[in-house]
Formats: structure tokens, C-alpha cells, sequence
């Protein structure tokens, strides 16, 4: 096989599947190689065997390639404290929406996710972009909980706590020294706190 042929078939690889998850491969691989200010769409685009314009259809910017699945998340949450019980205590409900995201933080994403981590905290925009997104999965559990019928301020506390909570089991599931699974990482972030508080 020539090697006209052999680049014109590693051209072709654009059309393959799953042009999004390369995308994010791609720019994962970039941002800790090079770090995200000195990564450009463009690299991530080529290096992904993809066009700069593949990219703009999947993300709005570089940025997001690492919060793309914040709507879902959210999503996630909010629907599993909606969902539990209506007898269930404010924080047993978050507790519900907390543990349903085991979903997303399983074995398969934790490397992913120790990554992602990793990328953002050696930057400060990521940063602020991360803490934005933490006060939004608060809001949206503290009207979920409204929407429930606990009033304000108990509604927002609880939310806040719960972020709190899940902000702690996050950084305990990333790192690299810890194996434990999501879902006993928040019952015991929870414990500690009902300790904290009682």
C-alpha cells in the first residue's frame, strides 16, 4: 500500500464514530501534555483526525469539552431527589440524588475523571468554570427541594450541604491514592457530616 493511500485512509478517520468521544481524548491528552491556554481548537481537531468545524458541532469552545456533561449530571440529580420518597427527610433526599450519580463516577470514568481533575485545578479560569457549576447543581437542588415543599432557608442549606458533601466524596474518589467506590465515599462523607452537625 502506497503511502498516498495510507494518509489519504488516516484522512478518512474523520467520518469514523464516535467523533465526540475523540474530541475529548484528544483534548484530555492535549491539556495535560501542553496545558490548556497553550492548547487550540485547531490541535485538538487535528490530532483527533477531525475538522475544526466536527469540533464547533460537539462544544462551543475548548472549555467545554471538559463540562459537557454538567446538564446531565444535573439532570441526574434532580430527578433522583424528586423521585425519593415524600416522607424522606431534605437530606435523605439529596442523599438520593448524591448516590444516583454513582451512575456517572463509576470504575470505567475514574482515570477519566482524574484527568479532567487534574486539568482543572492547574488552571484558574477551569477553576472558576468548576466552581460556577458546583453553585448550579446547587440551585437546581434547592428548587427541586422547594418544589418538595421545604421552605427557604432550609431548601437552600441543604442544598448547599449536599454540594458540599458531594465536593468531598469527588475529590476523595479522584485521587490517586483511593480505590473506594462512589457510593460508600458519599454515605461516609455524609456520616461525617451528620456527626459535624448533631
Amino acid at each position: 500500500m502506497s503511502a498516498a493511500v495510507i494518509a489519504m485512509i488516516g484522512r478518512m478517520t474523520r467520518w469514523g464514530p464516535d467523533a465526540k468521544g475523540r474530541l475529548v481524548q484528544s483534548a484530555l491528552e492535549l491539556y495535560a501534555k501542553r496545558g490548556y491556554d497553550q492548547t487550540t481548537v485547531a490541535e485538538i481537531a487535528e490530532r483527533a483526525g477531525l475538522t475544526e468545524r466536527t469540533f464547533f458541532r460537539h462544544f462551543a469552545d475548548k472549555k467545554e469539552v471538559l463540562f459537557a456533561g454538567s446538564n446531565n449530571l444535573r439532570d441526574l440529580l434532580v430527578t433522583a431527589v424528586a423521585g425519593s420518597p415524600s416522607s424522606a427527610a431534605p437530606i435523605e433526599a439529596v442523599a438520593a440524588g448524591l448516590l444516583a450519580a454513582g451512575v456517572v463516577f463509576n470504575e470505567e470514568r475514574r482515570a477519566h475523571s482524574r484527568r479532567r481533575q487534574s486539568i482543572i485545578a492547574a488552571n484558574a479560569e477551569l477553576r472558576e468554570r468548576e466552581l460556577i457549576k458546583m453553585a448550579s447543581l446547587a440551585s437546581a437542588i434547592a428548587d427541586t427541594l422547594r418544589r418538595r415543599g421545604v421552605p427557604d432557608p432550609a431548601a437552600r442549606l441543604t442544598a448547599e450541604a449536599g454540594i458540599a458533601v458531594f465536593r468531598v466524596a469527588f475529590d476523595r474518589w479522584v485521587d490517586a491514592d483511593n480505590e473506594v467506590g462512589w457510593s460508600d465515599l458519599v454515605r461516609g462523607s455524609l456520616a461525617e457530616l451528620k456527626v459535624l452537625v448533631a
